[in-house]
């Protein structure tokens, strides 16, 4: 048997039918003739070779057997098409229809998370790629096209080709474990050189042979920043660290604020980076806006450096 294809509208009557539990008011939602609906149910039927209501010994109609595993996929079929008008007519209105974003590991796991998850909800009809990057190949991921749009840190972020907004700053502090050499009092210049240093590695080739922060020759670089701050807990070096990451461990004794004469502790300038020769669309300066603000909110970070630079 050729089975016939029905159409999107006998689909939608079939819906509205099995949802509204009667052929009236199927067609007072749809605003048809009782009539037509009956009609659109019968084509459906006679296109797919099956009965779809059971209509005898009834007032209201019943879905068969047939009906019942047939409502599943008619409900799909009619999501995606909303899907895709939704967002078609997103795109009319300038709406991107995708979104591909890199983020600093230095940028709090809680903000990335709020904004998502809320991003989701606000733009359901754009799709969101994400990627986690450290240092220079945040901006790398944007001069490469790989992404949209990146909150990176002040590595690269004045290159030529790309536009800048600050959006805050992540205080970073010297910690080591309490009972480290250097997490005594009255530590003497020099004395940060002999031991080991753990340095956030950079994957991109943009920064190659450039050093951020590091003053002991002895370093072991990580690309993690989770497994630096796990070996820093363990007694493992010393090293900077954002202090929102580690502000529980400081209160609690699992680390140590380190007081050292060189005071590598600095001010991490987060920003949006995007190419210049792009325009920002309507879902890619929500997420400016959102993160700036989350920002905000945040203890360890001063949004007092906010603006465009």
């Amino acid at each position: 048997m050729k089975l016939g294809e029905p159409s999107l509208d006998q689909l939608r009557i079939f819906l509205a039918v099995a949802e509204e539990g009667s052929f009236g008011a199927a067609a007072r939602r749809m605003g048809r003739a009782v009539s037509a609906v009956s009609y659109g149910i019968s084509q459906m039927e006679t296109q797919l070779g099956v009965t779809l209501f059971e209509r005898e010994g009834s007032r209201r109609p019943v879905l068969t057997e047939e009906g019942r595993g047939l409502l599943v996929e008619a409900k799909a079929v009619a999501d995606g098409i909303d899907h895709l008008l939704a967002k078609t007519q997103s795109l009319h209105a300038g709406l991107e229809s995708e979104v591909s974003l890199v983020v600093d590991v230095m940028l709090p796991g809680d903000v990335t998370a709020s904004v998502l998850r809320d991003f989701r909800e606000m733009f359901p009809t754009v799709a969101l790629r994400l990627q986690v990057e450290a240092l220079g190949a945040v901006a790398a991921c944007v001069l490469d096209g790989g992404a949209d749009l990146a909150i990176g840190g002040p590595v690269l972020s004045d290159h030529a080709e790309l536009e800048r907004q600050a959006i805050g700053a992540i205080e970073l502090v010297p910690v080591a474990a309490p009972d480290h050499p250097l997490a005594s009092a009255g530590v003497e210049p020099g004395e940060s050189r002999r031991h080991l240093q753990l340095v956030l590695s950079d994957r991109s080739s943009l920064t190659q042979g450039r050093e951020f922060s590091v003053l002991s020759p002895q370093s072991w670089r990580l690309a993690d920043l989770g497994a630096k701050h796990a070996l820093l807990k363990e007694g493992i070096g010393w090293g900077n660290m954002p202090r929102h990451m580690v502000m529980d461990d400081i209160t609690a004794g699992r680390l140590r604020e380190l007081d050292l004469p060189e005071k590598p502790g600095a001010s991490y300038t987060l920003s949006a980076l995007w190419r210049r020769n792009e325009r920002t669309g309507p879902a890619t300066s929500w997420l400016i806006d959102t993160i700036r603000d989350r920002l905000g909110n945040c203890s360890g970070v001063d949004a007092s450096v906010s603006g465009t630079a």
